[in-house]
């Protein structure tokens, strides 16, 4: 849940925000992941709650996807090989960011942005929609970099796609 008493952002915070979202997403359509893995911190982690539980706590609750640096590094590996049949040829994928909405309240930057993925493989048509929640901050030479990737999917179930083979 955001809280929208939080003052507004400077302009020029929030246009910076949305490029560096817009250059992500090309990045994940391209499946330019080893590039993609430099948007994180080395701290950085990538979580994808359950459909059940979309408010959960990673430190307490199952996730479809909980991935710190070192795990993630190794996801980002074993997509790009013929070993992950689920994605081997690639998906094709589109994503649509909107509604993206800035808050510098604290430590960080947090964005929250809705999404839709849509994914295209074996002749099926998928779309995942929900809502990122990310925490950014500046690396040493200014440039911002997740500390925290989070897709809360909106879907009730992965039916039909039945598991989430690639980023979202």
């Amino acid at each position: 849940m955001t809280d929208t008493t939080t003052a507004a952002v400077r302009p020029d915070l929030l246009r910076e925000v949305e490029q560096f979202l817009y250059e992500e997403a090309d990045l994940l359509d391209q499946w330019r992941l080893h590039e993609w893995l430099d948007l994180f911190t080395p701290g950085g982690t990538y979580l994808v709650p359950s459909t059940d539980n979309r408010e959960g706590d990673p430190n307490t609750d199952l996730f479809l996807v909980q991935d710190d640096r070192f795990l993630l590094e190794h996801r980002v590996n074993s997509l790009q090989t013929r070993a992950a049949h689920a994605e081997y040829p690639h998906s094709r994928t589109r994503r649509l960011i909107t509604n993206v909405r800035v808050y510098e309240d604290g430590p960080g930057i947090r964005v929250v942005a809705n999404f839709a993925v849509y994914r295209f493989r074996s002749d099926a048509a998928d779309t995942y929609v929900g809502q990122y929640h990310h925490t950014l901050e500046r690396d040493e030479s200014g440039r911002l970099r997740f500390v925290v990737r989070k897709s809360v999917l909106d879907l009730e179930a992965l039916r039909p796609h039945g598991k989430v083979s690639f980023i979202l």
